[in-house]
């Protein structure tokens, strides 16, 4: 296991020094010379730390470069400090706990937009079921009321046949 450290300060032309700014983001890279293999790839704040286990013995290109981009008229003078401790490091415990820690609470907030998401989701049924229900209501009663409207007609047309048919028998009778 190999563990790195790094510190990015940018100059600054009002203090003629080198300060430590917070909007100074860095990228580290590390891959393996032989294979290409990329090993870590990942950009933090200005002052970070970052690990790796080489998967096989030999060179490592390490390659660190910073979130801001060269312009025509623009010069940013940067300094970086490396540190790197090659071979078994001992293991940052309080680090790990933050990460488990923060990777739980994120775990706790996903969960909890799940159940929100489900609780969506039945209501969004219920109301479905509703307005369903809603609906085989209506589609019952349009479907009776053509019955009716049916049945109305026939025996209209039936009286009507059956008073024309007197009509027309009573003058042929006289």
């Amino acid at each position: 296991m190999h563990a790195g450290h790094y510190r990015a300060q940018e100059w600054d032309n009002q203090a003629q020094t080198y300060m430590h700014h917070e909007n100074l983001g860095v990228q580290v890279g590390v891959e393996e010379m032989e294979t290409g293999h990329v090993v870590v790839k990942t950009r933090g704040p200005p002052e970070g730390k970052f690990t790796f286990t080489s998967h096989e013995a030999g060179d490592h290109s390490i390659c660190l470069g910073t979130n801001y981009t060269a312009g025509w008229f623009t010069s940013r003078h940067i300094r970086m400090y490396l540190d790197i401790n090659v071979g078994a490091t001992k293991h940052d415990q309080d680090h790990d706990r933050k990460h488990v820690s923060d990777v739980a609470q994120k775990l706790r907030d996903l969960n909890n937009k799940l159940e929100e998401i489900r609780r969506e989701q039945q209501y969004q049924r219920e109301r479905e079921a509703a307005f369903r229900d809603l609906s085989e209501g209506t589609n019952s009663r349009a479907a009776w009321y053509t019955v009716f409207q049916i049945i109305v007609l026939l025996a209209t047309c039936a009286w009507q046949m059956r008073h024309l048919t007197r009509f027309f028998e009573d003058r042929k009778v006289r």
